[in-house]
C-alpha cells in the first residue's frame, strides 16, 4: 500500500477507503499479487530441481487464499486435522498435504492415515504406537536440532527446552524403534523458529539433518521448515532467501550424491508468503489526550490482532484517510477491556475521529488468532486480485455467537 497523488492505494489502484466504505471496519484485506510475488521469489531462489514448497496454512486458512497457492503449485503444511480437512476442501490432493501436529492424539493420526495425507511424527511415544497401529504406513520424523533461532523465545521452537520434535540426541532410540518395529521412514523434518535472519542457521540445521539422514536409507524428502523473516519497519532486515537458495541448492546436490539418489527438498513458509500481503483497517473512535499521552482509540483490539500484545510484534500504522497531514505522536490502542496497545509513541499523520488507520503485515496470524473476546464480532476479509476486490469472509453477527450455544 503506497501513497499515490496524496491518497493510499493498494495493488491495481484499489482504494482502501472505498473498501472500508463498502465492507465496513474493522476489515482485513489481502493482496493476491504480493502473495504471488513471494511464492515466485522463493521458488526462483533455489536451483535444485526437486523443490517442493508447502504453504504453512496456520498463517491464514481462508479457503480462497489456500486455493491460490494450490493453483500456483504449492503443497500444504497442516498442524491440525481440521487444517487437513480444510486443505482437502480447498482442492489440495491428499499427497500434497503434510500433517505435522504436536501433542495430537492417536485419533487425529488415524484420520490423517485414512485421508491419505503425508504424516510427520515428533514424539517417541507416538513412534511406539505407530508400530502397533500403522506399521505399513510410511511417515516423516520431526527432529529437534537443538538450535536456538527465531525472533524471540515465543517463536523459537528448535532449542533444547522446546516441546517440538524428537531430540537429535535421541536418534539411537529412534533407530532401535525403526528396526524393531520395521517402521517405514520416508522423510526427515526440522523447524527451528520464525524470523530467522542468519542464513548460516539454516545451513547448520541442514547439516544436522543430512548427518541424521544417512541412517535412514529409504528417504524421499528432507523438509527444512521455514522461519524466513519478513520486513516490518522501513529498511528492516529480512532473510536473504536468494543467498540461502544458492548455498543450500549446491549443498543439497552434494548431499544427494553422497546419499546415492536425488531427494526432494521441502520448505513450509507461511508468514513469508502472506504477511506483507495483508492489511487491517480500523476506524478511529476517539482521540483522547491525557496528562502525558495522546491516545488514538480504534474500533478493533487484540481480539482482532493480538500479535503486538502476545509477542511484541511491530506493525506499521498509518492514517489512511489523511496521509498528508502533519504528523503527531500517538499511542494507538483498541476498544477491548484489557490493555491492548498496538503501538507506543508512533509518528502518524494527525488523526481525528472517523479516520481510517491501516496496519501493515497483517496477513499472517492476524485473523487466524482473532477471537470473540468481549463478545465482539470477528472482521470480514476481502481479497484483491487483478484489480478486483472480493468478499471472502463475511463479518460475524450475533447469530454467529449464538449458533453453538443452547437456548435456556
Amino acid at each position: 500500500m503506497e501513497v499515490v497523488n496524496g491518497r493510499y492505494e493498494l495493488t491495481g489502484g484499489v482504494s482502501p477507503l472505498d473498501l472500508c466504505k463498502k465492507f465496513g471496519t474493522p476489515l482485513y484485506v489481502y493482496d493476491a499479487a504480493i502473495m504471488a510475488r513471494q511464492y515466485r521469489r522463493i521458488t526462483k531462489a533455489f536451483t535444485w530441481p526437486k523443490l517442493r514448497i508447502h504453504y504453512a496454512c496456520k498463517a491464514l486458512t481462508n479457503l480462497h487464499v489456500m486455493r491460490l497457492f494450490q493453483e500456483w503449485g504449492a503443497g500444504l503444511d497442516c498442524v491440525s486435522i481440521q487444517e487437513v480437512q480444510l486443505g482437502l476442501h480447498a482442492g489440495f490432493p491428499a499427497n500434497d498435504i503434510l500433517f505435522t501436529p504436536n501433542f495430537s492424539d492417536l485419533e487425529e493420526f488415524n484420520e490423517a492415515v485414512q485421508l491419505g495425507v503425508k504424516i510427520n511424527i515428533d514424539a517417541i511415544p507416538m513412534l511406539e504406537s505407530w508400530g502397533l497401529h500403522h506399521a505399513k504406513v510410511p511417515f516423516c520424523i520431526r527432529i529437534n536440532p537443538h538450535l536456538m533461532a527465531g525472533g524471540n523465545e515465543k517463536i523459537s521452537v528448535g532449542h533444547i527446552d522446546s516441546k517440538f520434535g524428537i531430540s537429535i540426541h535421541q536418534l539411537p532410540h529412534v533407530l532401535r524403534l525403526v528396526e524393531s518395529q520395521n517402521l517405514k521412514i520416508n522423510g526427515l523434518h526440522m523447524h527451528t523458529g520464525s524470523d530467522i535472519l542468519d542464513v548460516d542457521i539454516f545451513m547448520k540445521g541442514a547439516e544436522i539433518l543430512f548427518e541424521a539422514a544417512k541412517r535412514f536409507p529409504d528417504l524421499e524428502y528432507i523438509d527444512l521448515g521455514s522461519g524466513f523473516k519478513v520486513p516490518y519497519k522501513p529498511e528492516d532486515i529480512e532473510t536473504d532467501v536468494e543467498e540461502l537458495g544458492e548455498k543450500l541448492s549446491k549443498r543439497f546436490a552434494d548431499f544427494c550424491q553422497e546419499y546415492g539418489r536425488e531427494l526432494t527438498l521441502m520448505f513450509e513458509p507461511g508468514k513469508f508468503l502472506v504477511s506483507e500481503a495483508g492489511y487491517l483497517f480500523a476506524k478511529c473512535t476517539l482521540v483522547k489526550q491525557t496528562t502525558s499521552t495522546s491516545f488514538v482509540g480504534l474500533n478493533t483490539g487484540f481480539n482482532h490482532l493480538i500479535r503486538p500484545m502476545f509477542y511484541g510484534s511491530y506493525h506499521k500504522i498509518v492514517n489512511v484517510t489523511e496521509p498528508t497531514f502533519k504528523p503527531r505522536i500517538y499511542t494507538v490502542v483498541g476498544n477491548i477491556c484489557e490493555t491492548d496497545t498496538f503501538g507506543h509513541d508512533r509518528r502518524i499523520a494527525e488523526v481525528v475521529e472517523g479516520d481510517i488507520l491501516g496496519f501493515y503485515n497483517a496477513g499472517a496470524y492476524g485473523w487466524m488468532m482473532s477471537s470473540n473476546y468481549n463478545s465482539r464480532f470477528r472482521p470480514a476479509e476481502v481479497l484483491i486480485q487483478n484489480g478486483n476486490a472480493k468478499l471472502i469472509r463475511r463479518r460475524e453477527t450475533l447469530d454467529d455467537l449464538l449458533r453453538t450455544q443452547e437456548d435456556l
